[in-house]
């Protein structure tokens, strides 16, 4: 597979497509507004509809206890990922921790797209994989989200917190306000402030709230409908036959956005252009590895080890953008979007999927 014509047709993608149209809207000054009432609507039917697909292929599974491990291994892979770029990512020159977390939940998130062209390229191969393999996107996509949101709330309530304490002034030499109960000089006084912020985060009020949220909350109902209810018939008369449509006008808007928030990206692009390219093997090769280990222990099939592989080393195009730009609206989608979709997916494409492809033939014979 040449990367070059894969990267090329990857630009020709409607989903980068109208990303880069949206860019060059925003950048010729043009006045095209798309009011936020249609933004939200658009990203409620695209995370219900991701739901909806999810719960439908878990609610068809024959044998749940055969996914146990995989699935298990899947949420392990999507929040690990963002870990993973939390702590990493951020130590690159200019690289903001916001928007490394973001890029992280990007990156954690699966896409559909990706997963498709994996499960396609086994079919061509004649390898066989379960049935139930493609369901175990939702156990990796959403942790990862929920994780991003999660730890990028943690990291911006704690900056606050030591901002604020850092902003306190002092009024006389020998305390603060007058209150006796303050330390004596300021640096004390900022200690202790600085103390008492990092104990003011509390996990759980955050993860709640993140469910909370209107992305996540469709995303989840979704997910809950297909896997207790059967809504085939709708899903497939209304929620699928309107998804691209839908997906194609919200990347125009984030294209429009990203433009505005284009500058902040142009000190540390190539940093993030090296993290897309490496990314993607590396969580594909964690996947792959995880997915040997539950084939040898289960039985677990060589194409669904390659197809864990796969969605490890894809990166969300479609219920990861809006939900991580209402998640954590300070992250610059420019990061995030650019280096998932311009890089990181051609990567998983060409490279990443023959690359699982071979390495599951010689070990397993597939």
């Amino acid at each position: 597979m040449n990367f070059l014509s894969d990267f090329l047709a990857q630009l020709q993608s409607p989903t980068l497509g109208f990303l880069i149209g949206g860019m060059v809207i925003a950048a010729v000054n043009s006045r095209l507004t798309i009011p936020d009432a249609i933004y939200k609507f658009i990203v409620f039917m695209l995370l219900l509809k991701v739901g909806l697909s999810g719960g439908i292929a878990i609610r068809e599974t024959t044998n749940i206890g055969e996914m146990l491990l995989p699935a298990a291994f899947a949420v392990f892979i999507g929040i690990g990922v963002v870990f993973l770029a939390r702590y990493t990512l951020p130590l690159l020159p200019g690289v903001k921790t916001v928007d490394a977390i973001a890029t992280g939940g990007l990156f954690g998130a699966v896409s559909g797209s990706t997963l498709a062209a994996g499960i396609t390229m086994l079919e061509s191969e004649n390898i066989q994989f379960e049935a139930w393999a493609g369901a175990l996107y939702p156990f990796m996509d959403i942790p990862a989200l929920v994780t991003a949101i999660v730890l990028a709330s943690i990291y911006t309530s704690q900056q606050k917190a030591k901002e604020e304490a850092m902003g306190k002034k002092p009024v006389a030499a020998g305390g603060y306000a007058g209150n006796p109960e303050y330390p004596t000089t300021r640096q004390e006084y900022l200690n202790e402030q600085q103390g008492k912020a990092g104990k003011r985060v509390e996990i759980w009020p955050i993860v709640k709230e993140s469910l909370q949220g209107s992305a996540l909350s469709a995303l989840l109902l979704g997910l809950a409908l297909g896997i207790l209810t059967k809504p085939d018939s709708v899903y497939e008369s209304f929620f699928n036959p309107n998804f691209r449509g839908l997906l194609s006008v919200l990347m125009l808007i984030m294209g429009m956005e990203a433009w505005a928030r284009i500058g902040e990206l142009r000190k540390v692009a190539q940093w993030y252009a090296v993290y897309a390219v490496i990314a993607p093997l590396l969580h594909g090769l964690i996947g792959f590895g995880l997915g040997y280990i539950a084939h040898l222990t289960t039985g677990f099939s060589s194409g669904g080890v390659v197809l864990l592989a796969v969605i490890a080393a894809s990166s969300s195009d479609i219920s990861g953008p809006p939900t991580l730009r209402a998640g954590i609206p300070k992250a610059n989608p420019s990061a995030y979007i650019g280096s998932s979709t311009a890089v990181g997916t051609p990567v998983a494409l060409a490279i990443g999927i023959p690359l699982f492809l071979g390495l599951a033939q010689t070990l397993m014979g597939a």
